[in-house]
Order: structure tokens, then C-alpha cells, then sequence
């Protein structure tokens, strides 16, 4: 027991570090993923946040690295949006996608992608964090509660009221 307990004295001890990056680097890249989308490359926010996190390993206590992991990526990825923004400025961007489907029925999908996308804008982002993580990725709702840090009704509540807004803002769901 007293074994155990010295594992987790310091979260510069490799074997610590090792499962810390086990048990989070999936739900931060996937926290990362649905709050801003992959245009942000979450796989590079959640490596840098675990760089960022061993290089603070002796002034992060065990019990608040995840808190401090997610932060971290969170203000990465932030900064990351803020330096595409000024990138786009700067550059434009041509996509002529060849394809052999049926004209209308690309067209169709076009246009229903862009309801979806345009009815994901309006959820607040705590429903579209709840949503995605719950539809896209098949998340329980304990699971998110306990990466967020809420209640399972909170994500319950979360999760239904992006369903209702959905369904008022697409046709034919």
C-alpha cells in the first residue's frame, strides 16, 4: 500500500505520467474534437497539453492535473483558432471535389449539411459538447458528466435540449 501511495506523490514519476496520459488523452482529444472541430488537429492540442503539463509536473498536484490538462488544450486550442483566423486571412482556399454521385443527391446533402451545421451553431456550447460526445461518439451520459465535471441530469438536460432544438431547426427528424 505504501507502494501505491509514492506512485502518485509526484506526477513526474514516469510509470504516474504514463497512466495519466492513458486515462485522459482520449476524452481531452474528444473534448477538444466537438468543442471546436478538427481544423484545430485536438491529437496536437492534447500532445502539447501533456508537454505543458510534464513540463509542470512538480508544481501540479495529482489530484489537479487533469483539471490542468483540460485547461490547458481548452486555452491551446483557443489560440490555435485565433492563429488560423489570421492564416485565412492571408490565403485562399479552392476545393473542386471530383465525384461521380448523382448531381441532386449531392446537392440534397449539401443542403442538409449546412441545416445541421447551421442548427449545431445555435445550441449553446454545452449542448453541442454534451450532443456530440453523447451521438457521435456513443458516450454515456455518466461518462460525461464525470469529463465535465457536472451531474448526470445536467448532461441529461444538456442533451435533450439540443435534441429539441435540432429537431425544431431541421426538417424531417
Amino acid at each position: 500500500m505504501k507502494m501505491a501511495k509514492e506512485l502518485y506523490e509526484n506526477v513526474c514519476e514516469e510509470k504516474l505520467f504514463s497512466e495519466l496520459f492513458k486515462q485522459h488523452s482520449k476524452n481531452l482529444h474528444d473534448f477538444i474534437y466537438y468543442k471546436y472541430g478538427a481544423a484545430i488537429n485536438p491529437k496536437d492540442q492534447v500532445q502539447n497539453a501533456f508537454m505543458k503539463l510534464w513540463d509542470n509536473c512538480h508544481k501540479v498536484p495529482v489530484s489537479k492535473a487533469k483539471s490542468f490538462l483540460f485547461t490547458v488544450a481548452n486555452n491551446l486550442s483557443i489560440n490555435q483558432i485565433k492563429h488560423n483566423t489570421i492564416k485565412l486571412k492571408h490565403q485562399q482556399q479552392k476545393v473542386n471535389p471530383i465525384t461521380n454521385q448523382h448531381p441532386q443527391y449531392l446537392l440534397e446533402e449539401k443542403e442538409y449539411l449546412h441545416k445541421y451545421q447551421k442548427a449545431l451553431s445555435k445550441l449553446t456550447e454545452a449542448q453541442r459538447v454534451a450532443f456530440l460526445l453523447n451521438r457521435t461518439e456513443g458516450k454515456k451520459h455518466q461518462e460525461i458528466a464525470d469529463m465535465l465535471g457536472i451531474s448526470k441530469k445536467a448532461v441529461e438536460k444538456r442533451i435533450y435540449g439540443a435534441l429539441e432544438k435540432l429537431r425544431t431547426e431541421i426538417e424531417g427528424i
